[in-house]
């Protein structure tokens, strides 16, 4: 690449993100939502799992509390600022292991599957994409041969997601010893260890760490626990299909080059594999920890391609280009739903009104930026179903549990009461459940929209004359 192209690239491959992500600021989509409702909880003062229910790492949440959990062009801005980010990271640890070419090419590879995939799987900064930025530091370090530094970033993953633990074997493949290799592996677990103890610390401190093991890991548990078809091999064929130019150039280079570094890699690419096909669920998100593994191998696998390969790697690209330039509006009707309630609610909202949701709408708490009012502020913890099945499936992962958590509810007295799951799913309709009942009497119908209806506390009845 020439000193011009190489100037023009990083403003190119900026504005390219920059666009595809501004594109959607009219957007919400799931998962994205969840971390910037709770976000703006803390900007209410109050802590996640002690104040309020919050079932993820809590680095999902610090990202969007660093920009005030802003909705709209914000939101879009700072997610293409963290993907540019990793964009260059992918580009430091290619030029590492290889040279500045195959650099350009990992950030160019990994820059166009973070536009051209299903909206859902590569737009939402959830734990499974937050990742990538750790992960692909935590694999510089060790290449690099900064073990301490390379076992904090993979730390780091491990605060957004438990598969950050694959972030930590993937590392120490690549750590090289700097006295021993035993001492090299020392350091890689001292520097895993130091976030996740400092964020212990910081449980014990404001008395969260009970409320944190039940809703992160004994929910999480209870979640992974229920039975659901996965979506299968028809999802992983599918995923490889749209990425086949990586999978080309990667098994190219995996064939044909005999350094080091090429068992290292593989291994990678089969350790990340294996993180996404846990549960065999196969989400398209899941995917993001494999997309790394794949892209830096690929970028080596570009530069030995024959011209012949090249361009057919070049028709490949075509097929997600054309496929994924467009947002289907099945996909954005809920949304679109959450903001029309969200606009109900904003017509009536007074300074100190609170909410409560009645299913998973987390997006409307995002665009009301309402305090929740009581700890628990969504159904899942109320019925023990999970978000994912919850618009079809009424077994409970754990009814006792969830009656428990309905009688600690009834004592709060939310402003706003949202319920955007009895018209969907009338297995968990809220009034189905009888000790809801005289508390659900407070509320009084105050706009529909959709399946969504929101009431609000009954105004006091006039005194008679």
């Amino acid at each position: 690449m020439s000193r011009w192209q190489s100037a023009l690239f990083w403003p190119g491959l900026s504005a390219a993100i920059l666009i595809s992500r501004l594109a959607q600021a009219h957007v919400l989509w799931a998962d994205e939502d969840y971390h910037l409702a709770s976000a703006i909880q803390v900007l209410w003062n109050k802590m996640p799992y002690r104040d309020f229910w919050y079932d993820k790492p809590p680095l999902n949440l610090l990202f969007y509390f660093l920009f005030g959990a802003h909705t709209g062009v914000v939101l879009r801005v700072a997610d293409a600022a963290f993907v540019i980010l990793c964009c260059a990271l992918a580009f430091r640890l290619a030029s590492a292991l290889w040279s500045r070419r195959e650099g350009f090419w990992a950030a160019g590879a990994l820059a166009f599957f973070s536009i051209f995939y299903l909206a859902p799987g590569v737009i939402p900064e959830e734990p499974d994409t937050l990742m990538l930025a750790p992960h692909l530091a935590a694999i510089y370090f060790a290449v690099r041969r900064r073990p301490l530094l390379a076992g904090v970033c993979a730390g780091l993953a491990f605060q957004l997601s438990v598969k950050g633990a694959l972030v930590l074997i993937s590392a120490a493949l690549f750590t090289e010893a700097l006295f021993t290799e035993t001492a090299a592996l020392a350091m890689l677990l001292v520097g895993f260890l130091l976030p996740n103890v400092a964020v212990a610390a910081w449980l014990a401190i404001t008395g969260s760490v009970a409320p944190y093991l039940e809703q992160v890991w004994r929910w999480g548990l209870l979640d992974a626990g229920l039975p659901r078809p996965g979506l299968g091999l028809a999802t992983v064929l599918g995923w490889f299909g749209f990425h086949a130019a990586l999978l080309i150039a990667a098994i190219w280079y995996w064939a044909r080059d005999r350094r080091p570094e090429v068992l290292k890699t593989l291994a990678w690419a089969s350790v990340s594999l294996a993180g996404a096909a846990v549960g065999l669920r196969f989400a398209p998100r899941y995917f993001m920890l494999l997309l790394p593994a794949l892209a830096i191998p690929a970028a080596r696998g570009f530069t030995q391609a024959p011209q012949a390969l090249r361009l057919l790697i070049a028709v490949t690209l075509l097929v997600p280009a054309i496929r994924f330039s467009h947002i289907s509006a099945p996909d954005t009707a809920m949304d679109r739903e959450s903001f029309s309630a969200a606009q109900i609610i904003h017509a009536q909202a007074r300074p100190g009104d609170t909410i409560f949701i009645w299913g998973y709408r987390p997006d409307v708490v995002a665009y009301t930026r309402l305090p929740v009012a009581a700890r628990i502020w969504d159904s899942q913890p109320l019925t023990g179903v999970p978000a994912n099945r919850h618009l079809s499936d009424g077994h409970s992962a754990d009814p006792g549990w969830a009656a428990h958590n309905r009688s600690e509810i009834v004592s709060s007295r939310p402003t706003f009461l949202v319920d955007g799951l009895s018209l969907y799913n009338p297995l968990l309709d809220i009034h189905r459940y009888p000790e809801l009942a005289d508390w659900l009497m407070q509320y009084c119908p105050a706009g529909r929209t959709g399946l969504t209806v929101v009431y609000r506390v009954c105004a006091p009845a006039a005194p008679a004359q």
